[in-house]
């Protein structure tokens, strides 16, 4: 009976994790094929992501047995949660599906690693050589050459990475993380909205009948219900294990961009992929320790 609830706990964790990895990698090719196509401008499109997101985290949080805390979100972690969307968004006017996920999840990483620096964790060698080695990978990606991604863009997901770094560190610790996260998004939205009408004032803004749904597939399915099953599978992980599986997402998005968008695996992309994930890999798998005091 123990092994069959050990192996039973095992998958539903598998499960859990892929799906969530899988929706990660689906918000970069959801937005990169309205960007491609022009079917939608970024401001509306990240502006229908969070709306929509908000109100379906929204109904999950009011329809689920546990009460929510009294405390739901914060203003700044809303704040970067608007940046990471709106960068987001613009970065994929230029960037293909996998490159973007690349610098995305190695800029969130970094962040991350940044911050745990300053807050007093020390780095065995293994961990500076791997963070040198991810830094190097970012380096030689957005570097000048035929093959390097368009430098607004990549300065654009750099940027969204950050906020995204940030807004997960703010979020750590909290005592309901989906009832936060709903409330992130309530206070994003507006923001969101306010950008867009600026953009529809100047007759910028433009979408169509398959850009809005896709937006909306991005905020409802993807965002929404995408992290109602990662917080899920954050339950059964270590904070290790939960870091590594990440690294999946630039994968998943870079294949999902080959076999839906027709973009191209480069060499370039192949090398870089191989020395940030590596990199970052190295880090999480060496262990840190905070100074005596």
């Amino acid at each position: 009976m123990p092994e069959a609830r050990g192996s039973l706990f095992i998958l539903q964790t598998t499960a859990l994790t892929t799906v969530a990895m899988f929706a990660f990698a689906a918000n970069s090719l959801l937005c990169r094929l309205a960007m491609q196509r022009g079917e939608i401008d970024p401001v509306s499109f990240g502006g229908i992501r969070l709306v929509s997101g908000a109100i379906t985290l929204a109904v999950i949080v009011r329809f689920r047995p546990e009460r929510p805390a009294a405390a739901n979100g914060d203003w700044l972690a809303a704040a970067m949660l608007f940046s990471y969307v709106a960068f987001f968004s613009f970065a994929y006017l230029t960037l293909s599906a996998g490159t973007g996920a690349l610098i995305l999840f190695g800029a969130v990483q970094l962040t991350m690693f940044s911050v745990g620096l300053r807050s007093g964790e020390k780095f065995g060698l293994i961990a500076w050589l791997g963070l040198a080695l991810a830094v190097a990978g970012l380096v030689y990606l957005v570097s000048p050459g035929i093959a390097a991604p368009p430098l607004v863009g990549a300065a654009s997901m750099a940027v969204g990475g950050v906020a995204w770094g940030v807004y997960s560190l703010r979020g750590r610790g909290v005592a309901d993380p989906l009832a936060a996260t709903a409330g992130n998004f309530a206070r994003a939205a507006p923001l969101a909205v306010l950008l867009s009408g600026l953009f529809i004032a100047n007759a910028r803004a433009h979408a169509n009948e398959t850009g809005v749904t896709l937006a909306i597939a991005s905020g409802a399915l993807t965002s929404g219900i995408g992290y109602v099953v990662w917080y899920a599978a954050l339950s059964k992980l270590t904070a290790m294990r939960a870091a590594t599986v990440q690294l999946s997402v630039p994968l998943i998005a870079a294949f999902g961009g080959v076999v839906f968008l027709s973009e191209a695996i480069t060499p370039r992309l192949a090398a870089a992929s191989a020395s940030i994930l590596g990199g970052i890999a190295m880090v999480l798998s060496s262990r840190s320790r905070k100074p005596r005091t």
